[in-house]
């Protein structure tokens, strides 16, 4: 199938005329799926050639000559919607014989604006895995802002760093009202420290040792092309492939849920700045599902918009799932992350420690800032 393809902008339309044209390559591995690669060129405004190859399986073999010239005229400016919907209507008479196997159309409009986005992968990148020591929660979450802002100023490469804590707290998102989301008294009672952090998402209960926590900084470009929702998923992928290790299914909810045949898992945040990304994840390991419902409010509209009747069945712990301690699934994950992108393992710089221990005194330590939102 390969040689049936748009390999040259006159062939399947041409641009402005004495428009300079500029050639895009993108390459997507689907999750469980097949390898799509698109080469495109532009006039600047819209696409003008195109060609779609890869690994997948498809069926009849004439709808795969219509998959190219059916991207030719998008504009550049076309979100995946826009494509996918341009793929479908090109291959509307090919159905019901239609047969893609190992990726779909929508994947083909990733990999597309992937390519015109000049999306860099993982293994573009040199990464570095930190396990962070056990630091104070404060810290820890003062720690995603200081080295959000390491990797946008170019003084940090691309980072993994799984965190360490022993205190009791609960980490609220960067828009969620105090108010509205804690029992005063569940609080009080257990010591609980609350956290605001910068990325936003619901609130996470974190006592040592019962969540797997790991937040992942990186230049922006690293998910463009993708919308919030494709970013989340593609962005953990390696994650899922080590939960597989353990026995654990586990998959995407959009937008932000990681949940298994047995339940929800954890949640994913992301914050977004000045051309880097902050993505944070938290797994329940062994929550204390009384303890959490003591302290936290989970709200009815919550609680049916998953369509379930308890709060506490909203969390399903990765050890109920597997007999490995905690300890060896981060070291999975470690692994897992450090085979697939090449990474190496480093430690933090004392001096980002210093400069995040001042951002937990001037900013995440103060009632103004954890008050934020009353």
């Amino acid at each position: 199938m390969s040689e049936q393809t748009a390999e040259h902008a006159d062939e399947y339309g041409a641009g402005a005329e004495g428009a300079q044209e500029e050639s895009f390559h993108g390459e997507l591995k689907v999750p469980g799926g097949k390898l799509v690669v698109a080469d495109v060129t532009t006039d600047g405004r819209h696409i003008t050639g195109a060609k779609i190859s890869g690994d997948f399986f498809l069926e009849p073999e004439e709808a795969f000559a219509a998959l190219a010239p059916a991207l030719v005229g998008a504009s550049v400016a076309d979100d995946g919607g826009v494509l996918t919907g341009r793929l479908e209507a090109a291959l509307a008479e090919f159905r019901p014989e239609l047969d893609l196997q190992g990726f779909s159309l929508a994947d083909i409009a990733t990999v597309v604006r992937r390519a015109l986005t000049r999306a860099r992968d993982f293994t573009d990148y040199a990464w570095e895995v930190v396990h962070t020591p056990v630091l104070p929660t404060r810290l820890n979450v003062a720690l995603d802002q200081q080295l959000l802002d390491e990797v946008a100023d170019g003084r940090r490469g691309p980072t993994v760093r799984f965190w360490e804590w022993d205190d009791k707290a609960v980490v609220i998102g960067s828009f969620q009202s105090y108010v509205n989301e804690l029992h005063p008294e569940g609080v009080k009672e257990y010591g609980i420290d609350v956290v605001r952090r910068i990325s936003g998402g619901g609130a996470m209960f974190m006592e040592g040792g019962n969540c797997i926590t790991y937040s992942l900084y990186a230049p922006l470009e690293l998910v463009a092309g993708l919308d919030y929702a494709e970013s989340y998923a593609y962005l953990d992928r390696w994650v899922i492939e080590a939960l597989a290790k353990h026995g654990v299914d586990a998959w995407y909810v959009p937008i932000n849920d990681i949940t298994s045949a047995k339940g929800k898992i954890g949640g994913a945040a992301q914050k977004r700045r000045r051309g880097a990304v902050l993505h944070h994840v938290t797994m329940s390991y062994d929550i204390d599902a009384d303890k959490m419902t003591d302290v936290l409010r989970i709200g009815k509209a919550k609680i049916s918009d998953k369509g379930i009747a308890s709060a506490k069945k909203r969390v399903d712990p990765v050890r109920s799932q597997t007999g490995a301690a905690r300890e060896e699934i981060i070291e999975t994950m470690i692994d897992t992350f450090v085979t697939r992108y090449g990474a190496v393992r480093a430690d933090l710089r004392p001096e980002e420690i210093a400069a995040a221990e001042a951002l937990v005194e001037s900013k995440f330590g103060t009632e103004e800032w954890t008050h934020r939102v009353p």
